[in-house]
């Protein structure tokens, strides 16, 4: 099996298979669309936020992608461009997430690695990814990506957060406000 993969918008093709995985992700408590309704409400509302228009509160510009193989989803990203409190403290830059029948495949690395250089093209050089204290694999993935763990922040909602970044040569920024904002969105070629 090729190991390209790419990350691309939803398509109104991917209906089935990322309600499906939805679904699956769910018995972990995991949000893999991020958006309900129809399947049009949910594209547009991932187009609305890519382009940072009309955003709810607590939401930030962001751009919800497929992640494929060959074709064929495998899981998916969400890359936020801006970080708010929350996001500073538990969310980070990108959340991403495989699959289970794709996963132990080393899509986990390839779609971080391409959120990653996603964010650094648009000028974000220090990149936050978090995960839970207990999801090792996870950890595994984000260190391999050259992450570096900071803490591990108490979460009144669940689990324990552990916090990385990525290219924070630097130092790691102290809240919010210090992490670059200004990125504009690039779309792949």
């Amino acid at each position: 099996m090729s190991q390209i993969l790419q990350l691309r918008p939803l398509a109104p093709a991917d209906e089935t298979v990322m309600r499906d995985f939805h679904e699956q992700l769910r018995a972990d408590d995991f949000a893999f669309l991020q958006a309900e309704g129809t399947w049009d409400d949910i594209i547009t509302t991932h187009e609305r936020e890519a382009r940072g228009i009309d955003l709810p509160p607590g939401r930030v510009r962001a751009e919800f992608l497929v992640a494929e193989v060959d074709g064929r989803p495998v899981g998916r990203t969400s890359i936020r461009y801006e970080l708010n409190d929350f996001l500073f403290d538990f969310g980070g830059h990108v959340g991403y997430a495989v699959a289970p029948e794709f996963r132990r495949r080393g899509y986990a690395q390839l779609i971080l690695s391409r959120s990653v250089e996603r964010l650094r093209s648009a000028g974000v050089e220090s990149v936050l990814v978090t995960c839970d204290e207990t999801n090792i694999a996870s950890a595994s993935v984000i260190e391999r990506c050259g992450g570096v763990l900071e803490d591990v922040r108490e979460n009144s909602d669940g689990p324990p957060k552990r916090r990385y970044w990525i290219g924070a040569d630097s130092g790691f920024p102290q809240s919010a406000s210090t992490v670059s904002t200004s990125a504009a969105v690039t779309a792949d070629p």
